[in-house]
Order: C-alpha cells, then structure tokens, then sequence
C-alpha cells in the first residue's frame, strides 16, 4: 500500500445504527462474562475479538486512516449499550478506544501515519498525569516513568501519557508503541472496589525512545484562544471540526456514558425483581403492584432518561462549539470546556444515584457477592470517587472562569 494513500475502513457502508445494533446484541454475552471478567480484570479475548470485527474501536478514528470519523455522541451512545451489558466492560472500552479522536486532533500528519499503521488498528488509553520524566536526546527524547489507572491498556496497541521534560516544568504527552511499555499485573480480582473488569493496569516505561515528532503539548482548556485560528493538525488535515479536540467535556462524556449504560443495567435488574417478588408489606401483591416499589422504579427512569439526554446534550453542544468555530473561527474558551464538564458531571451524578436508588430498595438479597445490582452499585461508587467526577471542585473552576478570573485549574 502506498504509504500516503487512504486506509479504507472495514465496512464503508458502517451506520451509526449498525454499530448499536451490534452493541445490544451483545448484552447477553457480556451479561454471562461478568463474574470472569471481573476476576481477570477486562473483557474476555472472544469479547475484545467481537469489538474489532464489529468496529467498536473505529468509531470516533479519522476515516483518512481507517476509521469511520463518527461524531462523539454516536460513541456515547455505543459505550452506553456495551456498558448496559458489563460496566467495567463499557469503562475499558470507552477509555481503550476513544483516543484516537485526540491523536487524529493533535498529533501531526506524520505522526498519524505511522500510529494508525497500515491497517488502522489502534487502541490506546490516555493517562495525562505527568508520571514520567522525558530525557532529550537526539531525534527526540528518552521516557521514564509509571503511569497507574490506565484504563483499556490490556488490549492496546499503543499508551499516550504525559511527561515532564527534564530540567524544564513543560509537560508533554507522548504515544509510545505497545512494545515500549510493560502492563503491570495489578488490576482485577478484588483489589478494588469496582469496575475490576476495566483493564486500569498501571504501566511502566524504561528509557523508551520518544521520536520528536510523537510528543505534543496539549491545549487542554482553550487557554490559548488566539491560538486556535489556524485550527490544529487534525483540523488541516482530515476538514473535520471535531478534530478540533478540545477535550474536558468529550473526556468526561467518556466517563458518564458508562454510568448510565449502569443505570440502565441496574433498571434492568430491578424490573425483573419487581415482576418475581412479592411485598412484605403486603404479601398478595407482587413488587410491580405495590408503591413502595413503583415509585423508585419511575424515580430512578426518569433520572436515567434525564442523564442520557444531557450526555447527549454536551455531544450535541461541543460538535455545535466546532461547528461555530469552523464557520467563524470563534474560539471555544476555558469557560466553554469547564462548563461543558461540569455539565456532564450532573449527568454522572443523576445516574449513578439512581443506581443507588435501585440498590437501596432492592433490599438484602442483591447485596451477596456475585449479584449484579451489587456489583452496579460498587461501579458507581468507583466513578463518584473520580478526580473527574468532584463537582464541588469544577463549580468553583466554572464561576472563576464566568467572572474572569484565573482558574486555579492546572495553573490556568
């Protein structure tokens, strides 16, 4: 193949549609493969050998280099339905899978070309946190370091990660091949509370050779609006405003679709409580024809249904943000991202208590080991504990940002 020529996707025809189709179908599969999951702390190989075939990683990819270059509400709503079926499961997915929408963004044409390869298979968690120290040296640098939560890594072809150049304070984020970095055995079983199926092993890179060329110093925030005139390399190269790629709101989306693809698990379970058991209230009454049970079903629903449609509300709002700037070059500001997170985050927050809602009145039975309404239940606990998701603190970042003042968010 001509190494500047077009990677065709697998299937030029893919619809958004056909992806969901195919995520619903899976529902039982992943259902089943829980429990094992779990303990070996991502998807099975059958599972992750269904994701490639069926496109799951391709989804948001630029389509210049085999992807389908859908926007970032069609990958919500795919990680929603996976995570229906298995949370951690939805979590590894959305956090293996979503990033090559940020390479497509940032890194060069050059870059692109060679970490989408010959045949566009990519997959690559992003663990931003500057955990490693970058030597320069000639042609690029020498990368050092440990990066732990590095969710979707088990089945990666690639880590982006972000590091420290030495003797400077500038960090950078870097993608480094599956070949320079070890995937630590430290995640799964019951060394944490939940999500122990989403593959966030640390990882580990000893004096990796980082090509110039494949490190890039994010605008995470917009803090540079001025900057953003001339687009970014994605923007240039592939005509696409989504490949704008500012990130805090899609990053956070990724997070909160999984949380609601829990909720709508967690639903799942409980209707199928109400229609076997009957109120200890009043014994001749099943659960679906009793009050106290009703009401925290319709509760939890309409909670679920709300979050989902803001999730999509902040995809419909950043491609709008993109668009806007495509036709004008009106930037998207640090109050545009923080609002936009901040956003997402009651999403979050709306799902995962319905799901604490459902557990709450199931009573005692679904609290044993083993059930899935327990295991929903510790899921959610895992993403309310998320640096991501502590709206205390975005609050105070959005109302600086609203009034003009310095953020205090990573120095901005």
């Amino acid at each position: 193949m001509n190494a500047t020529a077009p990677i065709p996707p697998p299937e030029p025809d893919m619809t958004p549609e056909r992806l969901f189709e195919r995520a619903v179908a899976l529902r039982g599969l992943l259902r089943d493969q829980q429990e094992q999951a779990d303990e070996r702390g991502t998807y099975s190989a059958e599972v992750h050998a269904v994701f490639v075939k069926a496109g799951f990683y391709r989804v948001t990819q630029p389509r210049l280099f085999g992807g389908y270059a859908f926007d970032l509400g069609t990958n919500y709503r795919l990680i929603v339905e996976i995570a229906r079926g298995h949370p951690s499961a939805g979590w590894c997915l959305s956090l293996g899978g979503s990033h090559a929408y940020v390479v497509g963004s940032h890194w060069s044409e050059r870059a692109q070309r060679e970490l989408f390869g010959r045949d566009g298979h990519f997959i690559a968690p992003h663990r931003p946190a500057t955990m490693g120290t970058l030597k320069p040296v000639d042609g690029g640098y020498r990368l050092n370091g440990q990066w732990n939560y590095c969710s979707g890594i088990p089945y990666a072809t690639h880590l982006l990660c972000g590091a420290t150049i030495e003797g400077t304070t500038t960090a950078s984020q870097v993608v480094i091949p599956r070949s320079a970095f070890e995937v630590l055995d430290d995640w799964g079983g019951d060394r944490t509370l939940g999500m122990r199926a989403s593959g966030s092993n640390s990882a580990r890179v000893t004096d990796a050779f980082v090509p110039e060329h494949m490190a890039v110093q994010l605008d995470w925030l917009g803090a540079k609006p001025d900057g953003m005139e001339d687009g970014t390399p994605g923007t240039r190269l592939h005509g696409n405003p989504m490949y704008l790629g500012r990130m805090m709101g899609p990053y956070h989306c990724s997070l909160v679709a999984v949380v609601v693809g829990t909720a709508r698990a967690a639903l799942d379970e409980f209707e199928m409580l109400m229609l076997k058991n009957r109120s200890l209230a009043d014994p001749s009454l099943l659960w679906v024809e009793h009050p106290d049970y009703l009401r925290p079903f319709g509760l939890a629903l309409s909670m679920t249904d709300a979050a989902e449609t803001i999730l999509h509300g902040v995809a419909d709002r950043y491609m709008d943000y993109c668009r806007r700037w495509q036709r004008d070059r009106t930037p998207i500001s640090i109050e545009d991202n923080l609002r936009l997170w901040a956003l997402a985050q009651q999403a979050g927050r709306l799902a995962r208590q319905a799901v604490e809602m459902l557990f709450q009145n199931s009573l005692s039975a679904p609290t044993r080991k083993g059930s899935r309404l327990e295991r929903y239940f510790r899921d959610v606990a895992m993403y309310n504990s998320h640096v991501s998701a502590l709206q205390n603190n975005q609050a105070t970042y959005v109302a600086r940002a609203h009034f003009g003042r310095p953020t205090g968010f990573r120095g901005l």
